[in-house]
């Protein structure tokens, strides 16, 4: 039998278990471009307002930091596709990780890719399907994407080069996800990695924008911009994204014929031989578990918020057009605001892993274990719903202390307390992190829905507003409804009711958790 046996029943298997998780991941990628692209035209409506903006971009060195610069000032692709090239473009590949880690190192974490190898499937095909199927998503989504933007009246030939650049990245990661997952021991430790590995690339690209060039040329992300592929694509430099990926995915079959089924290269510390009694209780023992990743995003927002505070004062040179601010009111009012919301969606995601790592503790039989203690489902649960709730308020407040500090630095005009207005989007991000918990309760098949809620009141705060939506439907948002400090002032009706929502939906979850069967 050949060690890629079952490889083609593997990948249908694979593909049909990201049925939900990568259509609306691509979905959200490809409505922001196609949202940026068509925004454009009305932004700049001359040539001399699309170079201005372009110059004002390249004049400040923490926008190039964050998106990238812009090669060529007079071309409408580049310009519109700014945030796209780089930063999207990191989400992008934070994607492709997240299918291959889930494919390789949470199968064996679980026991599952075990049970598989007892079939007629060979060693390597697991690893072969996880690669193929995340493939088959990356192609997906670059095609999408170079169709969008020819559809939003961008060049085509550049529209081909950029979607092509999208899946270079898209290459790379799967290599990233796919070497990570044979290193690590876990698929915690696989997701520390694989993030650390990206935000160095991300890192190195930004320091080689802003000053050696030759260290974005060390990055895949810095290749992006030197791809230029909104004015004389450098069609030679996708081979380079190929060459990496090629190499990683082959190291990825090496390292896994040296090493043992569920275990990784570098094997995990064994813990003590006593609990410490810090651990009495679920509650301690689940902020245990997640104190690493907690450490990670405190970490990752107070760095975001700095940057984005310090952004803010130097983007009044090219937001001064009607058209701009008119832009910028549909995003959310104020920058700040506009900012806070993007940033309040991604840290509901926070409560999204506690969430989904309560699914998969249910689902493997931990959470039996606890529960065969002195430790009953409401404390269990609650500790989990508890550390995710408080997660977001923390983060929350991480960010806005981030941004005063950097709009301070910045020396920017006085705008009001950011810590505030930070913590204001707190219980819109409950909302929707208490819908997740909901969909847990209903039914564990369910548990993918953690992670769509927060895409789905993403694409209704991002983008509908730009395609301008009846207000029924924008209505549908938590997001919408909060106040947009600092520009505006604090609405306790608001925040009272988006909490009160917030409660019933948690009591909903509490009392169908209490009584369906476990697993």
């Amino acid at each position: 039998m050949s060690t890629l046996t079952g490889t083609g029943l593997l990948v249908r298997l694979d593909l049909r278990r990201d049925r939900i998780l990568a259509p609306v991941w691509i979905a959200v990628l490809l409505m922001m471009t196609i949202a940026s692209a068509a925004a454009t035209p009305s932004l700049y409506k001359t040539q001399a307002e699309l170079v201005r903006a372009a110059d004002a971009i390249n004049s400040s060195p923490a926008i190039v930091a964050l998106y990238g610069p812009i090669l060529d000032p007079t071309s409408k692709g580049e310009v519109a596709m700014t945030k796209m090239t780089v930063l999207y473009a990191l989400f992008a590949a934070v994607f492709f990780v997240v299918v291959v880690r889930r494919h390789t190192r949470v199968e064996e974490e679980s026991g599952r890719t075990e049970l598989v190898g007892g079939t007629a499937v060979g060693r390597d095909a697991p690893l072969a399907a996880a690669i193929l199927s995340a493939l088959v998503w990356a192609v997906v989504l670059a095609v999408l994407v170079a169709l969008g933007n020819i559809a939003s009246g961008l060049d085509s030939v550049g529209s081909i080069a950029f979607g092509l650049m999208w899946l270079g990245v898209a290459l790379v990661a799967i290599g990233i996800g796919a070497v990570t997952a044979q290193v690590a021991a876990s698929a915690r430790t696989c997701a520390s990695w694989a993030a650390a590995i990206l935000g160095l690339l991300y890192v190195l690209r930004a320091a080689g924008d802003t000053g050696p060039t030759w260290l974005s040329w060390c990055s895949p992300f810095g290749w992006n911009t030197q791809l230029r592929a909104w004015s004389g694509p450098r069609w030679w430099l996708l081979l380079a994204y190929v060459a990496v990926a090629a190499a990683l995915v082959a190291a990825a079959i090496v390292l896994r014929a040296r090493r043992d089924l569920g275990s990784g290269l570098i094997a995990a510390r064994p813990g003590p031989a006593y609990g410490s009694a810090r651990l009495d209780g679920a509650l301690a023992l689940v902020v245990k578990l997640h104190a690493t990743p907690l450490v990670l995003w405190t970490l990752a927002l107070a760095v975001m918020g700095v940057l984005f505070g310090a952004i803010t004062p130097t983007l009044n040179d090219f937001l001064d057009t009607v058209a701009a601010q008119q832009m910028l009111d549909k995003l959310g009012g104020a920058l700040i605001a506009a900012i806070l919301s993007v940033i309040a969606i991604l840290i509901g995601y926070f409560a999204s892993t506690v969430f989904s790592h309560a699914s998969r503790d249910e689902a493997e039989g931990r959470a039996e274990l606890v529960l065969a203690t002195a430790t009953s489902r409401t404390r269990w649960a609650g500790a989990y719903a508890a550390l995710g709730l408080a997660g977001v308020v923390w983060l929350l407040a991480v960010t806005g202390v981030g941004l005063w500090i950097g709009y301070a630095v910045a020396d920017g005009p006085g705008i009001g307390n950011l810590v505030v207005a930070a913590l204001a989007w707190a219980p819109a991000v409950w909302v929707v992190a208490a819908l997740g918990l909901l969909s847990l309760a209903l039914r564990p098949s369910l548990a993918a829905l953690v992670w769509v809620w927060p895409a789905i009141f993403f694409v209704f705060t991002t983008v509908a507003e730009l395609f301008e939506a009846p207000g029924w439907l924008l209505g549908i948002s938590p997001y919408r409804h909060v106040p947009q400090l600092p520009a505006d002032s604090w609405s306790w009706p608001a925040e009272l009711g988006l909490t009160a929502v917030a409660a019933v939906v948690l009591v909903a979850a509490w009392w169908r958790f209490q009584r369906r069967d476990l697993g």
